[in-house]
């Protein structure tokens, strides 16, 4: 099942753009093969009281545009989907400088939270956290309603937010519209990851809204074709396995042709987030902990 995928953006660095009755983006000037245009900073709220969904990364031209479109107005919360680097640097100025707190999910203790092969901005090293969220806690302003949905995979921390009134989810890293979200271990999970694709499936959402790129306007087809193509990415994996065993390199070769020699890195990775779960069920076999480099067999 092909995704369709959404590649028409309009957008400006600095301009806040009221995309939704109740939500304003604007973009961050971090573009790269990770985040499309760059990172997307969702002010939630039509009136006096607004929210702030993934402020961003550390650019001051980016911060200075949050700020205008936030003058007049009182923020009740700085709001984290994950602890990437793009994501959540912002969090802290923004906060002290509007006396609100840093609302995330935060990491499990134990949680594995390094960085893994750099593939994306990494972890925030200065991450934390105010109020700790927990799934299905809601937060209200006078004309917004958000609910936490934890949704591990993409990184341990992650957390959508349902938007009641637009019955909306501004989706950080968990679906993106124009690209698939990578899964890095160790703090990504492949078998997380597809467990949080259904659940988000089944909730029926009118729209998402990525931290990077477009909306999704037409979440249920999209969704089932974006799980279906991590079904597929299995399916293609027992198939090379039954010609004999394999290491991830020759996966990827077979797998990905044609694709951007600067994302070979991630598709391997991404390979390797499938075979640990294969691997933890029962289906794949290797020597030692699952590796880029591990040789692997059917079980």
């Amino acid at each position: 099942m092909s995704i369709p995928f959404v590649h028409a953006f309009d957008f400006a660095y600095g301009r806040a753009d009221r995309v939704s009755p109740l939500l304003t983006r604007i973009v961050a000037d971090n573009p790269g093969p990770f985040t499309q245009a760059g990172t997307n900073s969702y002010i939630v709220g039509a009136g006096d009281e607004v929210a702030l969904i993934d402020p961003g990364p550390a650019l001051p031209a980016h911060e200075a545009a949050l700020e205008r479109a936030l003058e007049g107005k009182r923020l009740a919360g700085v709001f984290l989907t994950h602890a990437h680097a793009d994501h959540s640097p912002l969090s802290r100025p923004l906060a002290h400088r509007h006396g609100c707190p840093i609302l995330a999910f935060p990491f499990a203790s134990g949680a594995a939270q390094g960085d893994g092969p750099t593939m994306e901005a990494g972890i925030d090293p200065d991450f934390r956290v105010d109020v700790a969220l927990e799934d299905g806690m809601v937060r209200r302003g006078p004309d917004w309603t958000l609910t936490a949905i934890h949704t591990p995979g993409h990184a341990s921390n992650h957390v959508c937010f349902a938007l009641a009134e637009e019955t909306a989810l501004i989706c950080g890293d968990h679906v993106m519209g124009w690209a698939t979200s990578v899964v890095i271990p160790p703090d990504g999970d492949m078998t997380d990851y597809l467990a949080s694709l259904a659940r988000v499936r089944a909730m029926d959402f009118a729209r998402l809204w990525p931290a990077h790129g477009p909306s999704v306007d037409d979440p249920a087809p999209f969704l089932d074709a974006y799980i279906a193509h991590r079904h597929a990415r299995e399916d293609q994996i027992r198939a090379i396995l039954r010609d004999g065993p394999a290491a991830i390199p020759q996966m990827v070769d077979r797998m990905y042709q044609g694709l951007d020699p600067r994302l070979k890195p991630a598709a391997a990775i991404s390979v390797l987030a499938h075979m640990i779960g294969m691997v933890g069920r029962g289906e794949a076999a290797c020597e030692g902990a699952p590796g880029v480099e591990s040789v692997y067999t059917l079980a």
